[in-house]
């Protein structure tokens, strides 16, 4: 008697495409996603006095010391926003970025005990560190919404319409993240030193960034470049959105996204290739 054909649920196969994200495996492990969230979000706390507070701890200390700083000895224009609510805008958005970044750069280094013993999806890690931030974000939010709040109802800030493309900016910001993180994550598992290098980056990348400054006070030149860095139309139309300052144009969130777009292409093809032999490496 021949015997029953079997039925395999799974196929891993080592040639696939480099372009391909796999996003419909992906969505079969969303409750990883999921799980990879909850985790991130809980050892942030874990054995912690202040808990989630400090989340607002960050956010409140590094505001002050902008505003100290750059605001009363440094006197760095602010379009006019009041100091507190132009700082906390951007430090709200930078730690965002900067927490997504950090955290997907570490997806093969800090995963590899996972990857070595069971098979799933890898986008689903640099996928969970993205999404797990935003939760973050979302905690800081509140804290910006509430400043913000005060100085609108006091009329000291003019919002607009802008204000609406606020999910467009969080998603390209995230993307941008993403797209970045997985180059560099495929990077660092052959130069270990780039992981060392990177946190240093990261510092100087912020004040190539119009976080602690608007774009308006740039000479020709420097602004002219600074419209090539892709966080620059996300920050500047973030802040002509919410506080109705800053030197933006539609064209500026054009540049970003196609920008980001091609970096995240980049870091798909450097990440499928990176992952059939990390752990040869890692």
């Amino acid at each position: 008697m021949n015997e029953p054909q079997q039925k395999w649920t799974e196929t891993i196969e080592a040639d696939h495409s480099l372009f391909d994200l796999k996003l419909r495996e992906v969505w079969r492990y969303k409750d990883l996603i999921y799980m990879f969230v909850k985790r991130d979000f809980i050892s942030s706390f874990k054995q912690t006095i202040l808990g989630p507070i400090w989340f607002f701890i960050n956010p409140i200390f590094t505001t002050i010391t902008y505003l100290i700083i750059f605001g009363k000895f440094a006197k760095l224009s602010t379009d006019g926003a009041p100091g507190i609510v132009f700082y906390l805008s951007g430090v709200t958005l930078w730690n965002y970025f900067s927490g997504a970044l950090l955290g997907t750069t570490a997806t093969f280094t800090g995963n590899a005990n996972i990857f070595g013993k069971v098979y799933f999806p890898r986008l689903v890690t640099p996928l969970s560190i993205v999404i797990s931030n935003l939760m973050r974000l979302s905690v800081q939010f509140i804290l910006f919404f509430i400043v913000w709040a005060y100085y609108f109802f006091n009329n000291e800030i003019s919002p607009n319409w802008w204000i609406l493309a606020t999910p467009l900016l969080l998603i390209l910001m995230a993307l941008f993240a993403l797209g970045v993180g997985m180059i560099f994550s495929a990077l660092t598992t052959k130069y270990k030193d780039l992981s060392m290098l990177l946190a240093f980056g990261i510092t100087l990348y912020m004040y190539a960034t119009p976080v602690i400054y608007p774009v308006s006070m740039l000479p020709g030149y420097f602004k002219k470049l600074a419209k090539f860095n892709p966080l620059t139309g996300i920050f500047e139309c973030f802040k002509y959105g919410w506080l109705g300052v800053g030197d933006f144009s539609p064209v500026m969130l054009v540049v970003s996204t196609i920008i980001i777009l091609i970096l995240l292409v980049i870091g798909v093809v450097t990440f499928n290739k990176v992952e059939k032999t990390f752990m040869d490496t890692v």
